[in-house]
């Protein structure tokens, strides 16, 4: 292992892939999520807005150009659970939703369309660059708790309870129709994180995110640590990563040989390759065993 970097300074890692590669280079994936992001948001906006219909309806369920049907499939199973037997257009879209993340990662989702990431996002770096260390996150299983609670209530009520309280729908409305009001919910979440637990909701308690990691446990698309004898320890990708605990077993053969990252919970979101000076991370597939290491 090479010696641990000098201008390491934790309320900013990254900076040696900076210094190193330069900001664009540092920030690629980061700035392609926040275009995704924004972009899909921007579909739905501007047919309420300026009258252009390339979307309609939200990121629950929405016809794209008229023609592309597509369905959340959490959404869909709600449904089933609470006694409703949904249309065909939206099983047909439920049906492509699937097949997309179980090949390329469920929690893709939850890095490159997921609004809310972007205020979890804020609330992390807003609290490294606090220095605030003090707060306990609950069990990373929680987030189960939730989603068979969430699907128990709609088999119960014969309701959508978990949509009327759901922030991606919530900021989604919000954004689109001006309900200020409703922000409460989002703000409670970027407070939340700040101040309570470092990526609580979306690491902790988020049923959307512990769905779409079940969907996506055996995804073709994974990040490896294939350079991982490079490593100088310098812990950046554990500081920026929204699921620190999938890094480990891959950089570290903890428990693993491969170098890849398999744990469901990852979101490939890239931001470890983002910050590692050292190119030790990459985007590849889950056959790719290949290690210098």
């Amino acid at each position: 292992m090479e010696a641990m970097s000098a201008t390491r300074n934790p309320l900013h890692p990254g900076r040696d892939a900076v210094r190193d590669k330069g900001w664009l280079a540092a920030h690629r994936y980061l700035i392609l999520r926040r275009v995704s992001q924004l972009g899909i948001l921007l579909l739905f906006m501007t047919g309420p807005w300026f009258g252009l219909w390339i979307a309609k309806g939200n990121l629950a369920s929405s016809l794209t150009l008229d023609i592309l049907p597509l369905t959340d499939p959490y959404l869909f199973v709600q449904s089933l659970a609470a006694g409703f037997m949904p249309a065909s257009a939206a099983l047909i879209g439920a049906a492509i939703v699937i097949a997309f993340y179980a090949l390329f990662g469920g929690r893709l989702y939850c890095a490159w369309v997921c609004p809310v990431n972007v205020v979890t996002d804020a609330a992390a770096w807003l609290r490294r660059r606090l220095g605030l260390k003090s707060g306990r996150a609950p069990d990373g299983n929680t987030r189960y708790w939730v989603l068979a609670g969430s699907l128990l209530l709609a088999a119960f009520t014969g309701t959508l309870m978990w949509e009327v309280v759901n922030p991606v729908s919530i900021l989604q409305r919000s954004l689109i129709f001006g309900l200020s009001g409703s922000l409460a919910v989002v703000l409670a979440i970027f407070a939340y994180d700040l101040l309570v637990a470092s990526r609580g909701w979306c690491g902790h308690l988020c049923p959307m995110g512990a769905f779409y990691g079940l969907l996506g446990q055996k995804s073709l698309v994974r990040i490896t640590a294939d350079q991982r004898g490079k490593c100088d320890d310098c812990m950046d990708c554990f500081a920026v990563c929204p699921e620190p605990q999938v890094i480990r077993p891959a950089l570290k053969k903890a428990g693993q040989d491969s170098p890849l990252i398999l744990d469901a919970d990852c979101t490939n979101c890239g931001r470890c390759i983002d910050v590692c000076n050292k190119h030790v991370f990459h985007f590849t597939h889950r056959f790719d065993q290949r290690s210098d290491s």
